[in-house]
């Protein structure tokens, strides 16, 4: 696996979680040979769990697989996947899994949905790993070695969040109109273009620079793990709507760091 560290930059790149995002891309294949097979299949098998969202076999069996292949790996870290919970809260290295981030566009047949591979470090999330087969896409990034993505057409390249430094010249995307204040309606009448791509799209598009703000009121941090260090790595911020640059605090907002503060601003209705 080419991760392409150190490329693009005179600066030596830190090597530290090298094997970490071998094994985190080495999981998203693995997800990937599941979540393929189980697409559009005619037996799949929905249920719905207490809190009424869906849960498939294809999300079961992602997420058991997954921590099989973590415990021969690495049998010393935890896992905390959304289907399973969480085996050592306290542990100082854990795997955060969302086995199928969009399960419902996966029930129902709409390519948008990942596998989503976090690893954090003391209470830091080191290395993430997106990666969404039905749209041919896959991101990735660890601390120090940079954020990149691989598409059938343009191969795989470096992530840089854009320059835009204006919020009337901004391009947003969101994954929901709900359960927010004032302030988000004001934020989609400031800027230039609005889309609702949702869930991990939104925030991988900030990351490759092709949007500019993406936020969601309500998520889990298996949603975000994986996300943190992509966004960050490509020069972007992350962030709740309070600043605070914690993917489990049940909000989030991404932006290329050049509009994050007025984002914030606005969001609260300043």
């Amino acid at each position: 696996m080419t991760t392409g560290a150190g490329s693009g930059s005179a600066e030596p790149a830190d090597t530290r979680w090298t094997d970490d995002l071998v094994l985190a891309i080495d999981l998203a294949d693995a997800a990937d040979e599941v979540t393929a097979a189980r697409f559009l299949a005619s037996d799949l098998r929905v249920e719905s769990k207490p809190d009424l969202t869906p849960v498939t076999d294809a999300d079961q069996a992602v997420e058991a697989e997954l921590r099989r292949l973590i415990g021969l790996a690495r049998p010393g870290d935890a896992v905390l996947g959304e289907e399973y919970g969480d085996d050592a809260p306290d542990a100082r290295r854990r795997w955060i899994l969302d086995p199928i981030d969009g399960t419902k566009n996966f029930v129902r047949g709409v390519p948008v949905w990942a596998t989503l591979i976090g690893l954090q470090v003391d209470g830091d999330v080191a290395v993430g790993v997106v990666s969404a087969p039905a749209l041919g896409r896959r991101w990735w990034a660890a601390r120090g070695l940079g954020s990149w993505t691989r598409a059938p057409m343009g191969g795989t390249r470096r992530c840089e969040v854009s320059r835009v430094g204006a919020l009337g010249d901004a391009f947003i995307s969101y994954a929901s109109r709900n359960k927010w204040g004032p302030g988000f309606d004001t934020l989609l009448g400031s800027v230039w273009r609005t889309r609702a791509y949702g869930d991990f799209w939104s925030h991988m598009l900030v990351a490759e620079g092709a949007i500019d703000i993406s936020c969601e009121p309500e998520v889990k941090l298996w949603d975000l793990a994986a996300l943190q260090p992509i966004v960050e790595e490509a020069g972007g911020r992350f962030s709740d709507l309070s600043g605070r640059p914690d993917p489990g605090l049940g909000t989030v907002v991404c932006t290329n760091g050049l509009l994050h503060d007025e984002v914030l601003r606005t969001l609260a209705g300043d």
